[in-house]
């Protein structure tokens, strides 16, 4: 949905917005500063050192095998995508989202579509229904990091933790049942949303947002029906690949056996909401891992923690941006091609 020219529905309140991109960028500023200042730049550069030749294809396996997962539900909740065009549009997206501004994405996005004969409007509509699928399994993440955490026992921060991401969760996952029961809670989330969004200083017509997410109930409702529960657990399944290439990250620069794979699988798992932030969460989620980790009974060194995220990192931002660069590029030669031939 995007919004209209017309006069928000309440009064606007752009310095909220201001205070809010703010207060993240100064978090992600005292993570990195804060982490920075705490570890031995050798002993990361040592740790980094014990990479061999052989790690990086099962490092890149993982995060094909990654993406694989995530970008399916886009191929499901859109007839006649498939899944290697599915894959290809959700790297180039999240390409030319991360280097410039929206709506460069969608547009590219719309492009594509039309490049391989299907309708743009079922193929954001496809897109959309992931996205939203993709924000209740963050949520859900932590519950799968309990289970997890459930072998060493759970502490009862944990318990609260996962207990109000389930219900975040619950939230969005709830909001889509409610638009496919009835055409009148289609309007009033759509007229709730414009609201909300009109609270951060945007402009957003209430009454055009309900009749938009009208239509994109009439539209997705028996498609959803059908692929929600795949949706979800091939997008679950993506998280805990997430999860296992931050793990083979850091054994390969060697954090030792002493900080458990269940130790490292459920606390990343606990904090995956915090992903939620830009880049994934870069610097916060990075330092409040590593902070969690050495809180163990057996903690590895600091140093070579830090190591590991920063393979991780490296991998699975850095790589996607690369591998999305060879997307765009392949949809190009694809297109350029296909009208030479025309």
């Amino acid at each position: 949905m995007t919004s209209t020219p017309a006069a928000p529905t309440r009064r606007s309140r752009p310095w909220l917005r201001r205070i809010v991109l703010l207060a993240l960028a100064a978090a992600v500023i005292w993570a990195l500063t804060d982490l920075a200042g705490r570890v031995d730049a050798d002993a990361v550069l040592e740790a980094l050192g014990q990479l061999a030749w052989w790690q990086a294809p099962i490092l890149v396996g993982l995060l094909l095998l990654r993406q694989l997962l995530t970008s399916a539900p886009i191929a499901r909740f859109t007839a006649g995508l498939g899944q290697l065009r599915a894959l290809h549009n959700e790297l180039a997206a999240n390409l030319v989202a991360t280097v410039t501004p929206p709506p460069a994405d969608i547009v590219l996005r719309i492009a594509m579509f039309r490049s391989w004969g299907l309708d743009p409007v079922s193929g954001m509509a496809g897109v959309t229904l992931a996205t939203v699928v993709f924000w209740g399994a963050r949520f859900l993440a932590p519950v799968m990091g309990l289970a997890f955490l459930a072998w060493r026992g759970i502490e009862r921060h944990e318990w609260w933790v996962a207990g109000a991401c389930l219900v975040v969760a619950a939230a969005i996952l709830g909001a889509l049942g409610l638009m496919l029961r009835d055409a009148r809670w289609a309007a009033w989330l759509g007229a709730a949303a414009a609201r909300t969004v009109a609270r951060f200083g945007r402009r957003a017509d209430a009454e055009g947002w309900a009749e938009a997410v009208v239509s994109f109930r009439a539209r997705v409702a028996a498609t959803l029906r059908e692929h929600l529960v795949a949706a979800l657990t091939l997008m679950l399944t993506g998280v805990l690949v997430e999860a296992l290439l931050l793990l083979a990250s850091l054994r390969f620069v060697g954090v030792p056996s002493s900080l458990s794979s269940i130790e490292i699988l459920g606390v990343f798992l606990l904090a995956y909401p915090l992903t939620i932030l830009p880049f994934l969460g870069l610097g916060v989620l990075d330092a409040a891992l590593v902070s969690l980790w050495l809180t163990d009974d057996s903690p590895a060194p600091e140093a070579t923690l830090v190591a590991g995220m920063l393979v991780w990192r490296a991998v699975s931002l850095g790589g996607t941006l690369l591998i999305g660069a060879a997307s765009v590029a392949w949809w190009r030669w694809t297109v350029l091609r296909a009208q030479s031939r025309d």
